[in-house]
């Protein structure tokens, strides 16, 4: 059913409060919004806080970032959320947040791109990282630009995440995802190592997509998920791996920094 505008914007209230309660965004972080149609985005404004929002607060702009109505301002990341309505016009819904595993690989410089957990294989594929750029401005879009076509979800280095689905319950649930994903790997890592799942298995992953509603419609491309340098395992099938010393060194340099 299609929904009324006052239940799009319930919608957004509802998700804010959700990310607001996971701890993904502080103060007045993050934003969210949904394309209305094809002239209309309804969107999160600047200066409040996603987890304490009214339906009234959202505003609505159009495709070049003009606010339409609203009595709050527009946020100075809403550009993002245009260029992915722009390049992307199955999407319905973006999410952007700093859950803070996932923003602790983008500050480290580290993209979530191995293959470990069937489910993120066929949700997401993987997860790039996209370089830094400077928030408000086309700094921060230029670099996303190679992504957005290909993925339902991205990193933002020094700054946090972005998905997008085809409603705005998809998107949170891939952020979600991907926050998860994130601890994971971390735990892993500390743990040891994650052991990797298999190219062969990947594969089957990938070829079984359609048979899962949640399964990502993005092509996967070559390297994702998985990272370019491998190794072959004791069982002969060749595996992809990445060192751990990049996450370890993060740890030990942040205890260092506490005094422990």
């Amino acid at each position: 059913m299609v929904k009324t505008e006052r239940e799009h914007r319930q919608d957004i209230v509802e998700i804010g409060r959700l990310v607001y309660q996971k701890g993904w965004i502080a103060a007045n972080d993050g934003n969210i919004s949904i394309r209305l149609d094809g002239e209309r985005i309804l969107a999160t404004p600047t200066g409040v806080s996603k987890g304490m929002m009214h339906p009234d607060d959202l505003i609505i702009v159009d495709y070049d970032g003009n606010k339409i109505s609203g009595r709050r301002e527009r946020t100075s990341e809403i550009s993002m959320h245009l260029t992915i309505y722009k390049m992307r016009p199955d999407v319905r819904a973006v999410v952007h947040t700093h859950p803070p595993v996932a923003t602790g690989f983008a500050t480290a410089g580290l993209s979530l791109n191995r293959a470990l957990l069937p489910e993120v294989v066929i949700g997401l594929g993987c997860v790039p990282l996209a370089p830094y750029g400077l928030p408000g401005t086309p700094e921060l879009t230029e670099p996303m630009l190679p992504l957005i076509p290909k993925h339902d979800a991205i990193l933002l280095a020094n700054h946090g995440a972005v998905t997008c689905g085809d409603d705005v319950y998809q998107a949170f649930f891939r952020m979600e995802t991907v926050e998860h994903f994130a601890r994971i790997n971390f735990v892993a890592e500390m743990l040891g190592g994650a052991n990797v799942l298999p190219q062969a298995e990947v594969q089957k992953l990938i070829d079984s997509r359609g048979r899962y509603t949640f399964g990502s419609r993005r092509p996967a491309e070559p390297g994702c998920p998985a990272t370019a340098e491998t190794a072959t395992s004791g069982d002969g099938q060749e595996r992809y791996f990445v060192t751990r010393e990049q996450l370890i060194q993060l740890v030990e340099d942040a205890m260092r920094a506490r005094g422990g």
